[in-house]
């Protein structure tokens, strides 16, 4: 019969040419369990039994080594023998424990691996490429991909889907109100409700967690506008931040999108008409937009340098990519400019918008210099109005181009030397 002692002390056995080799000591307090010494000195248990006539082996762990601490949940001898009763009145009632130990292993096993299927990481790697991808325009894809891969998945990783309560888009909005503001936490809600809802199409979950959670503030639409004093500021301040600087004014010129001018290529400028054609994928609306450029947003693309096989206008990185970086070039503008209020990248469109007001051009003209379908030409009336108004367009944003540069010179006549523009 084993005892506690004899089982600390168990060695494996040695062969005739003096090797060690695994070894069994059966207890003879409980009929068929086994002590299994392996040659490295590793100590398990083990239960011989018959089922359906056959000799069958239980493995019932490792031996319990209190000097170990990463063993201290395996069998003693008191659970080795009590563990091994349970598996004999499994075999009187006609269980054999070791294929159920078996069945049991595998079930984890698929377990583990429908855990992995369903994590919230494939799910949103699929979500990107099989929906937002190809639904989506580029920049709404840019930034679902970039809530998801930033916020999202670092805050959820190792879980499935199916863990993602309602008290957890909860909590993760929470935290990003407090670290963004609320309006990354209302932009983080929106590709939330849009990825859960792909999830319950697709048979994935049963129903959204996002259903009923309210968005953490109200968006209230920004109505920051640069003043003239502003307007000079940033020009100047452009004119000392290279192709950044060409890319703001450019913005400010034409009132276009931060993402339109930033992926701006050579193909869509027509040198002769100076005109900037954008195409109907690379707008917000989806509709195409002919933007004429005034002699100094002219002057300002033509200084920008052509860099082989690259096909963007304003680049920061050799021409590869469009140009990006936009917060950490933003913030050494600010450092120049010194505005007297915060300000975003897309103010300089409804500056542009309000300067032309002010200058008197009329609110349609306005509107399709910004590419809007609203206000004058909202609903029947914009469906028989399709004049591009190329002329009073061309009017209007030399008209603010000329306003801006007798603000950045101080010249009030009407007819002054051009500003040259840097790059």
């Amino acid at each position: 019969m084993l005892t506690p002692l004899a089982v600390k002390a168990a060695k494996p056995k040695r062969n005739v040419a003096g090797e060690l080799v695994r070894a069994e000591y059966p207890d003879r307090g409980c009929t068929g369990l086994y002590l299994v010494v392996q040659s490295s000195g590793l100590k398990s248990w083990a239960l011989r039994y018959r089922f359906d006539r056959k000799t069958r082996k239980l493995t019932l762990g490792a031996v319990a080594d209190h000097d170990a601490p990463g063993l201290t949940d395996a069998p003693t001898l008191a659970g080795a023998r009590k563990a091994a009763a349970t598996a004999k009145h499994l075999v009187e009632q006609g269980i054999d424990p070791a294929a159920q130990k078996q069945a049991a292993k595998a079930n984890s096993v698929a377990r583990a691996a429908q855990h992995a299927a369903d994590g919230v990481e494939p799910h949103a790697e699929q979500f990107l490429r099989l929906y937002a991808r190809p639904n989506t325009r580029p920049r709404t894809y840019q930034q679902t991909e970039d809530v998801l891969r930033r916020l999202v998945l670092p805050y959820w990783r190792g879980r499935t889907v199916h863990d993602i309560k309602r008290r957890d888009i909860i909590a993760l909005l929470d935290d990003i109100a407090g670290e963004r503001g609320p309006h990354m936490a209302n932009k983080t809600l929106g590709v939330l409700g849009r990825w859960f809802s792909w999830l319950v199409g697709r048979d994935v979950v049963a129903v959204s967690p996002c259903l009923g959670v309210e968005r953490p503030a109200r968006d209230i639409p920004r109505e920051r506008t640069l003043d003239d004093r502003e307007i000079v500021a940033l020009w100047r301040a452009c004119g000392e931040e290279g192709v950044f600087g060409a890319f703001v004014q450019t913005l400010l010129l034409t009132g276009c999108r931060r993402a339109e001018a930033a992926a701006m290529q050579w193909s869509e400028l027509d040198e002769s008409q100076h005109l900037w054609s954008l195409p109907a994928e690379r707008v917000k609306n989806g509709v195409p937009h002919a933007v004429p450029l005034a002699p100094q947003a002219w002057a300002i693309i033509a200084a920008q340098p052509r860099f082989v096989d690259s096909k963007f206008v304003f680049s920061n990185d050799g021409g590869r990519r469009p140009i990006g970086g936009f917060s950490r070039s933003k913030r050494k503008l600010d450092e120049r400019m010194k505005p007297a209020a915060p300000w975003c990248l897309h103010d300089a469109r409804r500056t542009c918008a309000s300067g032309m007001q002010r200058l008197g051009i009329r609110v349609e003209v306005v509107e399709r210099c910004l590419n809007h379908v609203s206000g004058a030409y909202r609903g029947v009336a914009g469906l028989y109005q399709r004049d591009p108004m190329l002329e009073a367009k061309h009017e209007a944003l030399e008209a603010w181009a000329r306003h801006i540069e007798q603000l950045v010179s101080g010249d009030a006549a009407t007819n002054i030397t051009r500003i040259r523009a840097r790059g």
